[in-house]
């Protein structure tokens, strides 16, 4: 079965759908080999690892097109990636779309910001007039259409923050007419805000856990209270890469002054490492078609 298609089976339960979001093919492992039946390409994550940025529309779309790939064909999962914008209007969409699909991606979150955009926890966002949203998510279906019907596309409306819960819905109806299958309600600031997005939106809904010790806007529910909803998915991008930086910051600190021997609360083994990356099948390869040689 596509990975697509196995996608769009899971959110059309309507049972709150956790992916988190990788920075790079190891975190997309891992996300993998703990269990999470899919993820996404986390555009925050690829600008603060690749470059040290922000996610302030500074990588190109070849850089996001390229690391995602490499993501999709490192784990069986299905992989959401990062549109963006489109990376310009509806014809820039259309491209984008389409090398999108052919990378092996199961779906692709697309949104009405202006260029340049940023990440939707950040202030000072604006957003394109709604007619011009419409025309860009017809475009990119088209082109879902003609590639890959059970493609996901993952219409992200930033409204709330510039117009209100309102023109949120407004608008997550007018895309969804327009052939997106799910609306990517970004940054509800309250309860009342995701129940009214899920019952007024006629389409699937994705809702977005910015995964911080602070600094997000929307508030951390249990999943089960999200899957109760009828929430189709929960985005959860940033923890990983927040999670990995921290990670490295406490290793380095207790290296600082001393390297001890026990570092287990804070690092793979080596064996669990060569795991994770797959050494064992290399070595299997090896026995098999290179010459004989002492270990």
């Amino acid at each position: 079965m596509k990975k697509s298609t196995i996608l769009r089976q899971l959110l059309e339960k309507r049972e709150a759908l956790v992916v988190p979001g990788a920075h790079d093919v190891l975190s997309a492992k891992l996300i993998e080999k703990v269990g999470f039946k899919a993820l996404q390409v986390s555009g925050f994550g690829l600008a603060a690892t690749l470059l040290g940025l922000p996610d302030m529309a500074f990588l190109s779309f070849e850089e996001m097109r390229n690391f995602t790939r490499n993501i999709v064909d490192a784990v069986n999962i299905p992989v959401m990636a990062d549109a963006d914008t489109g990376f310009g209007n509806a014809i820039n969409a259309m491209y984008v779309t389409e090398k999108l699909i052919k990378a092996g991606c199961a779906s692709m979150n697309i949104e009405d910001q202006m260029f340049p955009k940023r990440c939707g926890h950040i202030e000072g966002k604006t957003i394109v007039p709604c007619d011009e949203m419409v025309l860009k998510i017809k475009a990119c279906a088209k082109v879902r259409d003609e590639l890959d019907p059970d493609f996901v596309i993952n219409a992200r409306t930033d409204s709330i923050a510039v117009s209100g819960i309102d023109e949120a819905i407004r608008r997550g109806n007018a895309y969804a007419e327009a052939g997106a299958d799910m609306i990517f309600v970004e940054a509800p600031r309250t309860i009342e805000e995701i129940e009214r997005a899920v019952k007024e939106i006629d389409a699937l809904v994705s809702i977005n856990f910015f995964d911080s010790i602070e600094g997000g806007k929307t508030p951390l529910l249990p999943v089960n209270q999200m899957k109760e909803l009828g929430v189709a998915r929960i985005s959860v991008p940033v923890g990983s890469v927040f999670a990995a930086a921290k990670g490295v910051q406490n290793y380095l600190e207790a290296i600082k002054d001393d390297i001890a021997p026990d570092r287990k609360e804070v690092l793979f083994s080596f064996d669990e490492f060569k795991n994770i990356v797959g050494v064992p099948g290399f070595r299997e390869q090896e026995k098999e078609y290179l010459p004989k040689f002492v270990d």
